[in-house]
């Protein structure tokens, strides 16, 4: 690795060097329409930024021309961006050989702190939710579960700094796994876009070691699609406008082919015959196979899914040693996984959210909840 830390005194000749060469010899005027915070006092001694290399300043200058930024603005705040060791050990994968096991994955969500917090949720908002579903199709509970996976509602949203996460693996992504550079860096250059948007600084927000925001943990390329204002302040807020929240969370759905009035899945029995049974599970969670199809390879599905003119997906949850389950997925559950390619996210999702739906119901709440303008 070729990073160095930059004294306070070769930061600031960095910073006027990259205004000096995009044409911006007064950083005041630089800083007059993109405000960046001078990071150098609250960095640790060992802290390793991204300043003297060429390769991120001239990724600055890229991007600063394909997307009409402001040069010296992009490149001031990623010479003050920071190699995150820890960034790189937490996105690497899990040893290999550790067995799934579907019991395990959903006592870590669907347990009663995370209900509760949705109860509160789900009870302050209850039009928001209502206005998503009439606007989107995506019903409160799916919403809810999504937000209650992704933070507890907003009580887990990360600490790193977004554009540390993004450039330590645009830059330095970890070997030892498929090599994800490129998926960073146009995350980062999404971010750019982001902030320059919304006005906002971009050493200041906050997010997961993988550069996710706010309670849904959108990446800066959904934040940039899917985000909407939902509360029609003007500005889209992830972090502290659940209106906002709610309504991005059932856009994003939405646009991934969400369908108004279908349920995520049914019940199934899987086929006896290992032959069948791998040809079901052979498209992984894409829905590929009609009723019928499940019926002629031996799969025995309930009542209401025989019924149903949709194409399904045989979805297998191992259980570790124990025997696996197995639901039909439908476009819906699909849909679900698009924000996490996980099986055991989006049931996990769904069942986290029909519990808080559930206990919100059982008593109605104890002051209105807010109401849409």
């Amino acid at each position: 690795m070729t990073l160095h830390k930059p004294t306070p005194a070769v930061a600031l000749a960095l910073t006027l060097l990259a205004l000096t060469l995009t044409g911006v010899a007064d950083p005041a005027l630089a800083r007059k329409r993109h405000r960046v915070i001078d990071v150098q006092s609250d960095s640790a001694p060992d802290t390793v930024t991204y300043g003297l290399r060429e390769d991120v300043m001239r990724y600055a200058d890229e991007i600063a021309e394909r997307r009409g930024l402001d040069a010296a603005w992009v490149r001031t705040a990623l010479a003050q961006s920071r190699y995150v060791p820890s960034v790189a050990r937490f996105i690497m994968p899990p040893p290999a050989g550790t067995a799934k096991n579907w019991a395990a994955y959903r006592s870590r969500f669907v347990e009663p702190t995370r209900i509760r917090a949705g109860v509160a949720f789900w009870r302050a908002n209850s039009a928001w939710l209502a206005r998503a579903e009439d606007l989107y199709g995506v019903p409160p509970e799916i919403v809810a579960g999504i937000v209650g996976v992704e933070t507890i509602y907003g009580q887990q949203m990360g600490n790193f700094r977004v554009i540390d996460a993004l450039a330590t693996l645009a830059f330095d992504f970890p070997v030892g796994r498929k090599d994800r550079g490129p998926f960073f860096r146009d995350e980062l250059e999404n971010y750019f876009v982001l902030c320059h948007t919304e006005g906002t600084d971009p050493l200041a927000l906050r997010g997961s070691y993988a550069g996710a925001m706010g309670m849904p943990q959108f990446m800066p390329s959904s934040f940039n699609k899917y985000a909407v204002d939902m509360d029609g302040d003007g500005h889209v807020d992830l972090r502290a406008s659940p209106a906002d929240v709610i309504g991005s969370v059932a856009h994003y759905l939405a646009e991934f082919g969400w369908q108004r009035g279908l349920r995520t899945h049914y019940g199934v029995d899987a086929p006896v015959d290992a032959s069948d049974r791998a040809a079901l599970l052979g498209p992984d969670i894409l829905p590929s196979f009609t009723a019928q199809e499940f019926a002629d390879r031996g799969a025995l599905l309930d009542d209401v899914a025989r019924t149903v003119d949709q194409k399904l997906a045989l979805v297998e949850l191992q259980n570790g040693d124990a025997a696996p389950s197995y639901v039909a997925g439908t476009t819906n559950f699909y849909a679900i996984t698009r924000y996490n390619w996980s099986s055991y996210y989006a049931m996990a999702v769904i069942e986290l959210g029909q519990a808080v739906a559930q206990a919100a119901r059982r008593q109605p709440p104890a002051q209105p909840p807010s109401q849409p303008p």
